[in-house]
């Protein structure tokens, strides 16, 4: 997004001598994107960027889909990964990420983290990570963040970055870091439509700049208590076949004789930032609104929206639940934060499920959901939604955790989950083998 900011120790003239106090050359690097031809920022180094130590293979782990064939509305139960300590115990947020649900152009993944992170990038597009619960500290090359419960922490392609979970009980946080992570091969921006011709947010638009939280910077090793000349470890994602290859992905892990954090300054409109879902005004009507009201961002073939608590439709004869609706273009990802979800009512759905809605399947609210929504003024509701442009294929967490029993759910006077909440004792249960 084209929003300047300046941060620390640059030049007045760009690509012209910028000197230690000792009088030794700083190494420009320029970070662009679309091969300098969209946004970017420059960053001042210490040592030259590209010298490294060592490289070697890092393995990123099943990253392979398999189809949702035949076509089946699902619902994966995503607090039944990581559910025990001991599950817990270790895992990090980059390297403990469990793949929910891909496709080529993004992948869903989760992950519950109580470790600090390897320093990492992604080298093949844009992160969104939301912050479903706990809090963490993230340092990058551009400068420091503190994240919890709420943001949304966008990570451009290629920043190097490490994940640092506040601890279980620290701080008055009693719950672990959770962190949904949404994994880019594109870049992840504002919608077009909120954008002027120029980049800025218009009015119209559901957040604007001083919604964004920039990065505090610039941050040096030794701001971290960490040795500037140590050899240090970065690990890296990005495309690549062969035997080390998972789902089209490969992982390298790039030894450099030196701390990554060695910007002394950058400017530019390219860096990550964050935005707490609790800034989203909601844009509401007298009759039903359709989900492109909800959009925060968008990537390629893909966009990200939330449902955020907010007052409903008010003609006095609105309906304020969905109408039914056939996907035709998009599968629907819905992943359920908070609050209690009108039209998810009877369908065993809950905070930490998502729901799949392929397309060519018409979905919509649960029997007797319509008519009990008839009169509310006020959902309170948070959900983060993504809708793809080509077919999601399942992961291995996605598979790991499907209930089997959702797609039944909209058949009158069946509870897909039983009596006591347990399965049914007749009738097909749906499974993706």
């Amino acid at each position: 997004m084209a929003h300047y900011r300046s941060v620390g120790n640059v030049p007045p003239k760009r690509h012209t001598q910028h000197r230690t106090p000792e009088g030794e050359l700083y190494y420009e690097e320029l970070m662009g994107e679309e091969g300098f031809s969209s946004d970017s920022s420059l960053l001042y180094h210490r040592n030259i960027p590209s010298a490294i130590a060592d490289a070697a293979v890092w393995d990123l782990g099943d990253m392979a889909t398999v189809p949702n064939h035949p076509i089946t509305p699902r619902h994966l139960k995503l607090h039944d990964l990581f559910a025990s300590e001991e599950e817990r115990q270790g895992v990090d947020v980059v390297t403990g990420r469990r793949l929910v649900l891909g496709n080529g152009d993004v992948r869903l993944l989760y992950v519950v983290a109580d470790t600090v992170s390897p320093w990492y990038r992604n080298g093949i597009g844009d992160e969104c990570v939301y912050i479903e619960r706990g809090a963490a500290r993230v340092e990058t090359v551009f400068g420091a963040f503190e994240v919890a419960q709420g943001d949304y922490m966008m990570i451009p392609r290629a920043t190097t970055h490490r994940w640092i979970p506040v601890v279980e009980g620290d701080e008055g946080f009693a719950e672990p870091l959770r962190a949904y992570a949404i994994e880019a091969n594109s870049h992840i921006t504002p919608p077009k439509r909120y954008l002027s011709r120029f980049g800025q947010l218009l009015e119209h638009a559901p957040y604007c700049e001083r919604d964004l939280r920039g990065p505090d910077g610039p941050l040096l090793a030794e701001d971290v208590g960490e040795d500037a000349a140590a050899h240090t470890q970065v690990l890296i994602k990005h495309r690549g076949s062969g035997e080390h290859s998972s789902g089209g992905l490969v992982g390298t892990a790039y030894t450099y004789p030196y701390h990554p954090l060695d910007v002394v300054g950058w400017d530019g409109c390219l860096y990550p930032y964050v935005f707490n879902v609790a800034d989203f005004e909601p844009i509401t009507g007298r009759v039903h609104q359709p989900p492109p009201v909800h959009q925060v961002f968008e990537g390629y073939n893909f966009v990200i929206c939330n449902f955020v608590p907010r007052k409903v439709d008010y003609h006095p004869l609105s309906i304020p639940v969905p109408y039914y609706h056939s996907n035709v273009d998009s599968d629907e990802i819905m992943f359920y934060v908070d609050g209690d979800y009108e039209a998810r009512k009877g369908s065993g759905i809950g905070k930490g499920s998502i729901s799949v809605h392929p397309g060519g399947h018409a979905h919509g609210p649960q029997p007797g959901a319509t008519e009990k929504s008839i009169g509310v003024d006020y959902f309170d509701e948070l959900a983060v939604m993504v809708d793809t442009f080509r077919p999601l294929e399942l992961g291995e967490a996605g598979r790991a955790v499907d209930d089997g029993l959702y797609a039944r759910s909209w058949i009158k006077g069946l509870n897909p989950q039983g009596p006591d909440g347990d399965n049914p004792g007749s009738g097909e249960v749906f499974s993706t083998s």
